[in-house]
């Protein structure tokens, strides 16, 4: 069922709006990075002093050195930060991936319910939030665990993402309250599912096409556990 799910998913890469929010979520999250970096080199460059006096004379380098050091520091952040951003950006056109499955995929249901935005920016914001201290956390687990490091990784954003967009998908149909339940009964195959997104994050650039992915496909499986699900 998942990989089915995934595949059909993949298979419509070709939907002009996919095709639009995985264009528009690449370049809102990549001017967001960019104008965050400059942001803070600028910052950093304008508190670090022109010259420092030391007992071995001067010292007129150390804004360039700290300027370098800030920009490659915010390099390798932006490139952890990438995903929760193009996550926070994609769920704000949930909606729009959800939809278009639905469309070419079951064309006879009835229309969905329209998650209020204030509603949908918390619960966007609270995930980005959870997913970004949750990797912050785990990174010393990262540090210890050595080779097993990338299975903690894929074991821990698999279940952020499939309790988030699970979740948002499945609130469009049944409700808040629903989906959780449905969730609940159902654990096992949607963090399955959500680790088989996992596994491309650590891919750079290819991990931006993940959130339009994981949408669509907890989009199939939701339809499909709900066929099979015999308190739905």
């Amino acid at each position: 069922m998942i990989f089915s799910c995934f595949a059909s998913a993949l298979g419509q890469f070709d939907d002009p709006r996919f095709r639009r929010v995985i264009f528009f979520g690449i370049f809102l999250t990549i001017a967001l990075l960019a104008g965050f970096t400059f942001g803070f080199v600028s910052f950093v460059g304008w508190i670090t002093p022109d010259s420092v006096s030391t007992s071995f004379g001067e010292i007129t380098w150390l804004p360039n050195l700290v300027g370098w050091g800030s920009a490659v520091l915010m390099l390798a952040l932006s490139t952890f930060l990438m995903v929760p951003v193009a996550s926070l950006i994609t769920s704000m056109f949930l909606d729009r991936v959800a939809q278009a499955v639905e469309d070419r995929h079951y064309p006879n249901l009835p229309a969905a319910n329209s998650v209020p935005f204030t509603e949908a920016l918390r619960d966007t914001l609270s995930f980005l939030g959870v997913l970004i201290a949750a990797n912050l956390i785990a990174l010393i687990a990262y540090l210890i665990l050595n080779i097993a490091a990338p299975l903690v990784f894929w074991a821990l954003n698999g279940y952020l993402l499939s309790r988030e967009y699970f979740t948002l998908v499945a609130m469009r149909r049944i409700g808040r309250i629903e989906a959780k339940r449905m969730r609940a009964r159902h654990s096992g195959t949607i963090w399955l599912a959500g680790i088989l997104m996992a596994m491309p994050l650590s891919i750079p650039l290819l991990n931006l096409v993940i959130p339009v992915l994981g949408v669509a496909t907890f989009t199939h499986l939701f339809h499909q556990l709900q066929r099979a699900d015999p308190y739905g």
